[in-house]
């Protein structure tokens, strides 16, 4: 077998297809319970490398994954940006009509609430994941329960998808990132894209000289996000990802965040896959 790449879910799951569009098919899942999980599997060796969903396009940001990657001192060194597509799935030979429950992730339902507004006689209910329910369905050969899971769950689990891209906003995309316990895997050149995490001071205007002086560099802010800094009340730390078009400048932008913000850390550098 190839790598051992760690996922949170189960085959047929959106981490699973990010991890067959990333490294090809020839890859060793290992199956995560959580998050907590997938972090654990790298620090113990258990696998080569981890998938986790950062954000979504509608969502937003997964807040608890940028803690545990700071927090856990494991690396970024890729991310990948999949479409959403969430369709309805039942055992085989089932109809529409047969339905009385639709299980799913509460993210899932909650981005297909629209359309089961049409059909009130459905009971909503929420599981831990999107292909554990497909997987459950096949097993039990449950006949009356739908699941919302991606396309590749209903190839896995041989269901019958009978309504596809039911989710509300067509254009919904989650951005997963690559994680490993070593830092940078690609040469410099290659390199065009950073994960950073700081603190500022509470004097006034430290966050804007920060993002001034990233600015002056050549940087480009994606992406910004605050968290509370724990066990310190009222005091937050920066996670932010910028571009950049050659590694030198980037070098500079580091040297300088060094002297400038506290607890400065390079949570990951690598390829930026978002092509606009």
């Amino acid at each position: 077998m190839g790598l051992k790449i760690a996922i949170q879910g189960i085959k047929g799951s959106n981490h699973h297809q990010v991890a067959k569009d990333f490294f090809g098919s020839n890859i060793e899942l290992l199956e995560c319970n959580s998050f907590d999980a997938v972090v654990d599997s790298l620090l113990l060796g258990i696998a080569d490398k981890g998938i986790m969903a950062i954000e979504n396009s509608i969502a937003g940001s997964i807040i608890p994954n940028y803690n545990l990657v700071y927090h856990n001192n494991i690396h970024i060194i890729g991310e990948h940006y999949l479409n959403i597509h969430h369709n309805l799935m039942v055992l085989k030979g089932k109809t529409f009509d047969d339905i009385r429950e639709v299980h799913s992730h509460p993210m899932a339902l909650l981005q297909c609430k629209e359309f089961f507004k049409a059909h009130p006689q459905i009971k909503l209910v929420e599981s831990v994941d999107t292909a554990e329910t497909a997987k459950r369905i096949k097993e039990g050969k449950l006949a009356n329960i739908a699941a919302i899971a991606p396309k590749m769950a209903a190839e896995l689990y041989g269901l019958d998808i009978i309504a596809d891209n039911i989710q509300t906003i067509v254009n919904n995309s989650t951005r997963f990132i690559i994680l490993k316990k070593q830092n940078k895997v690609l040469p410099e050149e290659e390199i065009n894209k950073a994960s950073l995490r700081f603190i500022t001071d509470h004097k006034r205007g430290s966050l804007a000289t920060v993002l001034n002086v990233m600015s002056d560099c050549n940087m480009n802010l994606t992406k910004i996000q605050s968290l509370p800094v724990i066990k310190t009340p009222w005091k937050y730390a920066f996670f932010v990802d910028v571009t950049f078009d050659s590694y030198e400048q980037f070098s500079k932008t580091k040297s300088l965040l060094e002297i400038m913000a506290e607890d400065f850390r390079v949570l990951g550098e690598y390829k930026n896959a978002l092509i606009l």
